[in-house]
């Protein structure tokens, strides 16, 4: 039997690798959030109080660990319920486009987000939760479609748009009890993270035909 071309490039819309990736990238992350509640779970259930002594303290050499640990903690189920279905749906589209950068860039928004937090935020505050990431997600798919002509990642942002837009002002010191700084940077974070691990064209101007602009382990 005969492929056509590009049908086995899971970037590519509308081929058979495209959806089998978009599936498995769904099942990871729906197993993401289980492991997430069964985090806040622990911590509620058994009083280990993570969310003081692992989240984000901003000025604090003793609150810089909460770079790594925040996104994995939440205060309490509602706040975690909210995260969920914007961290399913944004992240089954990054991760459909390839594991490593999916990694890599995911790394990236925590350290952009998490530093933001720390250097700009109230020392009298705790940040905790994944809005950061999530953030994160939304600005590698708004920068794919415009970077890497991706017009699928284009719509994905502009559909996430329609559904959660109202989110979009978290970016703006609006509610004392939401770190707008956490989502500003997180934003930023993915911004970075699809302009370093972008695919790129031939010198031909053919395929994209790297998985990023770096070489990666």
């Amino acid at each position: 039997m005969t492929l056509l071309p590009g049908s086995g490039d899971p970037n590519r819309f509308g081929t058979e690798a495209f959806y089998a990736a978009l599936g498995r990238a769904f099942v990871a992350m729906c197993a993401v959030v289980p492991f997430l509640f069964l985090i806040e779970a622990a911590d509620q259930g058994l009083g280990f109080g993570l969310d003081a002594t692992a989240g984000i303290i901003p000025h604090r050499i003793d609150g810089l660990d909460g770079v790594f640990f925040s996104p994995f903690l939440h205060h309490g189920f509602d706040h975690l319920y909210s995260n969920s279905i914007p961290l399913i749906l944004l992240g089954t589209f990054v991760l459909a486009a390839g594991a490593r950068r999916f990694l890599w860039s995911t790394l990236v928004i925590i350290l952009v987000s998490g530093l933001g937090v720390w250097f700009t935020g109230s020392s009298s505050t705790v940040v905790v939760g994944a809005s950061g990431v999530i953030f994160g997600y939304l600005g590698i798919l708004l920068t794919r479609g415009i970077f890497e002509r991706s017009w699928w990642n284009f719509a994905v942002f502009l559909l996430v748009g329609l559904l959660y837009g109202w989110q979009l002002v978290g970016i703006l010191p609006t509610d004392d009890r939401i770190s707008w700084q956490g989502h500003l940077f997180g934003l930023l974070g993915g911004v970075v993270a699809a302009i370093v691990f972008r695919r790129r064209r031939n010198d031909r101007g053919g395929p994209y035909h790297s998985e990023s602009s770096l070489t990666l382990p």
